[in-house]
């Protein structure tokens, strides 16, 4: 007797689309979508039953097409909860915005508006002119302009500058600043030529001084923001750096990262370079990021002599990495925190750098109770993160889980990431760790949701 035919019980596309719950898919989706949705499923169906499977009845189809619909449109991009205690997240999105800078990018983003167009004399505008006032007032830079971000920041100042000649800069300042990001990769690009001088953890001026010659463009520094070399070291200041450069009629070029505007010392944290200090001392250029320690959307900056700032304005590539309407809503209401001296209480980031521990210790208590037995509160630090003060962190307090045999830390991160929203924790010594510093008061219900279902699963478990 012949095998019976294991495909033979499979439904056809058009048997699935008669269905009624298929059917009612098509009011949120395209009559295609759904019709690719069906094929997707029953090719999976096919292959299950290459491998040895059997065919499910119809009612496992159908219900299978339709959580393909949920899981397959679904956002990749979700609100996610930082419980880990860094602050500038890079992998969570950066820093969080202020309702202000929320305010304005939703109203640039809901219509038209003048950015690149002179109500005035009713001609063609420049999109740079809407932020260039309140950078110059900050950091007293005698022009300033923005891009999409400090990478493209470094790579336009290069190409401008330095393309087919030398730059020359410290062993030590050549960072790798994540994702793979490397300065001399950015250097390559931007068609100039890295001259590497001194040594990792030792850089003298006279190290400068030798390695210029008639084919040097300029000189850069890179603030080692993400790390920090300490013991027998020595490296040259920004001052002597900008004498050198005007002796030599070179450009100075000091990219400062994560870029402070506020004095740190304010927040008990040590001295973080500013664009001001940089520009007060002679550099020529600074570049940095919108969206670190400044608090805003993603954005390079870039500040400094008029004359240099505007060859970078003028730079073809200049284009190529502009930035967009919203951003530049966001960034101008963000700028405008400093300017009011009130980004401590309105840039979210500031506002979790100065929280009092005595607040956190309040809400980590409440998260304890919600979690019952086993759940302790413990002293701990939050870090600033992204990119900036690698080795100092804020005191804080901390909700701890242990794992145990029948809650394994990983097990339990996982069900609290599997939370929606998720709930991203960290796991120090086999324990989950949860820090309310990055977690904003209006979250603490859905964190006390998600330690209650996570826990319940591994206690049931």
């Amino acid at each position: 007797m012949a095998a019976r035919n294991p495909y033979r019980g499979l439904p056809s596309v058009d048997r699935v689309l008669a269905d009624e719950r298929v059917r009612a898919l098509s009011a949120e989706y395209s009559g295609d979508t759904v019709v690719t949705l069906v094929r997707e499923e029953l090719d999976a169906v096919r292959e299950a039953i290459a491998g040895g499977g059997a065919a499910p009845p119809l009612e496992a189809i159908v219900a299978a097409v339709g959580r393909r619909a949920r899981s397959a449109l679904a956002p990749s991009l979700r609100p996610t909860i930082n419980a880990t205690g860094v602050i500038i997240h890079t992998n969570l999105g950066r820093a969080p915005l202020s309702d202000e800078a929320l305010a304005a990018m939703a109203e640039a983003a809901r219509g038209y508006s003048n950015l690149e167009f002179d109500l005035e004399a009713g001609e063609r505008g420049s999109r740079h002119v809407h932020l260039e006032e309140q950078l110059r007032r900050l950091t007293g830079a005698e022009a300033a302009f923005a891009v999409n971000n400090n990478a493209s920041a470094v790579l336009l100042a290069l190409s401008a500058l330095a393309a087919r000649r030398e730059v020359v800069i410290s062993r030590g300042q050549l960072v790798e600043i994540g994702g793979g990001f490397r300065i001399p990769d950015v250097m390559a690009q931007s068609d100039a030529f890295l001259a590497e001088i001194g040594t990792t953890n030792r850089t003298y001026l006279r190290d400068y001084e030798e390695a210029i010659t008639e084919h040097t463009a300029a000189l850069m520094r890179v603030h080692a923001s993400n790390f920090k070399v300490v013991g027998f070291t020595a490296s040259v200041s920004i001052q002597e750096l900008a004498q050198l450069a005007r002796e030599r009629r070179l450009y100075l070029i000091d990219d400062l990262g994560s870029g402070c505007l506020l004095d740190t010392a304010r927040f008990g944290l040590p001295p973080e370079p500013t664009p001001q200090e940089s520009l007060a001392a002679g550099a020529d250029l600074v570049l940095f990021s919108g969206d670190k320690l400044l608090g805003g959307p993603q954005a390079g900056i870039i500040a400094g002599r008029r004359e240099v700032v505007e060859r970078l304005r003028r730079h073809p590539l200049a284009r190529a990495v502009r930035i967009d309407k919203v951003s530049i809503a966001g960034l101008a209401a963000t700028l405008n925190h400093y300017l009011k001296d009130e980004a401590a209480e309105k840039v979210p980031v500031w506002r979790m750098i100065a929280a009092p521990v005595d607040g956190l210790a309040r809400r980590a208590r409440r998260w304890a109770r919600a979690a019952g037995r086993g759940a302790t509160v413990v002293d701990g630090r939050s870090m600033v993160g992204g990119g900036s003060l690698p080795e100092e962190g804020l005191p804080t307090k901390l909700l701890a889980l242990p794992a145990t045999p029948e809650r394994p830390a990983e097990a339990l991160a996982r069900r609290l990431r599997a939370h929606d929203p998720p709930v991203v924790a960290r796991i120090e010594r086999d324990t989950v760790l949860l820090d309310p510093r990055t977690v904003h008061p209006r979250e603490d219900r859905v964190v006390v949701e998600a330690l209650r279902a996570a826990l319940g699963e591994s206690n049931g478990s």
